[in-house]
């Protein structure tokens, strides 16, 4: 028995993301946690801010084999399963040619090395591997909030455990029209800053000796973005500091998280909340959330698309 046990928590397990934006590929060990993580951002022409995905289809195609070298030389003869995101969200009908990608390499793996294949949402990636960076994969266990903010999507979550997909989500509230990650790469195409802009864009906002108190307009808990694109636009057109310009974009942001979070909160006040997703890696935000919610936060670096929470989902599996 005692061997039997040793060998289950020794297992690996291999997850593969491919998004919009970021190939990656991850290892859970059960003994030691994430032991391998690689990922690369794909590329976007200077002036655009996105992809077409025939093109993030082509560059996944062209990063799998190379981020998977590594991973291949390290861990691949203790791999026992692989988990792969493929669909974006947890919902009917969610789908992106992009998921495609990840989805054709793992069966192929899988098959290859005899081990099976799990498939999860993208979503859920970014929310386990908030859990697991935060040290809080307790809340898997039990109903909990999460907040899941990137270029893709601005969504509040009800999470509740479940015995045969390890938990179900169901959409509390989200943004009406753009989308946080895509607000800000906007904003930034605006002020000539690299694709994705989110890090210059904070680089920026702290250098800015104002704050800004805004009012995005919210329909049931649920914001308007695109206000900020066009007061931005408009302070622009006035000459406004690009450090102004900047820490309006991030305060309006913030502004809207903090009211999606008291609606959520007026309706489940004994939640926990967990905040995911590459626009929480930003300081500026997560600062002032804290300042008004007992809320968990992913480490910032595994904020940006996550192969590691598919790992880790994979491991549950």
């Amino acid at each position: 028995m005692l061997q039997v046990y040793l060998k289950i928590k020794m297992a690996k397990f291999l997850g593969i993301d491919t998004s919009n934006y970021t190939t990656s590929i991850a290892v859970y060990d059960q003994m030691d946690g994430i032991v391998g993580f690689e990922r690369k951002i794909l590329q976007v022409k200077s002036g655009e801010v996105g992809l077409r995905q025939s093109d993030a289809v082509f560059q996944h195609v062209q990063n799998l084999p190379l981020l998977f070298q590594t991973i291949e030389e390290l861990y691949i003869k203790d791999i026992s399963g692989i988990g792969v995101s493929s669909v974006p969200r947890d919902e009917v009908g969610s789908y992106m040619p992009c998921f495609t990608v990840g989805t054709s390499f793992a069966k192929s793996l899988g098959s290859c090395l005899s081990v099976p294949v799990y498939s999860f949402s993208h979503q859920s990636g970014h929310i386990v591997a908030a859990a697991y960076s935060a040290g809080r994969t307790d809340l898997l266990q039990q109903a909990f909030i999460a907040f899941h903010v990137s270029g893709g999507t601005t969504e509040v979550v009800l999470v509740q455990p479940d015995a045969d997909t390890i938990f179900h989500i169901d959409v509390i509230a989200s943004s009406l029209d753009l989308k946080a990650g895509q607000a800000i790469d906007r904003v930034g195409n605006m002020l000539n800053l690299p694709f994705p802009a989110g890090k210059h864009i904070e680089e920026l906002a702290n250098k800015s000796v104002t704050k800004f108190r805004c009012k995005p307009f919210m329909r049931d808990g649920c914001p308007s973005l695109s206000g900020l694109e066009n007061k931005c636009a408009q302070m622009i057109a006035k000459n406004e500091s690009p450090e102004n310009v900047a820490r309006y974009c991030l305060d309006f942001i913030t502004a809207a998280l903090i009211h999606m979070a008291e609606n959520c909160v007026s309706k489940h006040p004994s939640l926990p909340i967990l905040f995911s997703g590459g626009v929480m890696s930003d300081l500026i935000i997560r600062e002032e959330i804290s300042r008004r919610f007992n809320a968990v936060f992913s480490d910032p670096f595994y904020s940006s698309d996550n192969a590691a929470g598919i790992a880790y989902l994979a491991s549950l599996k």
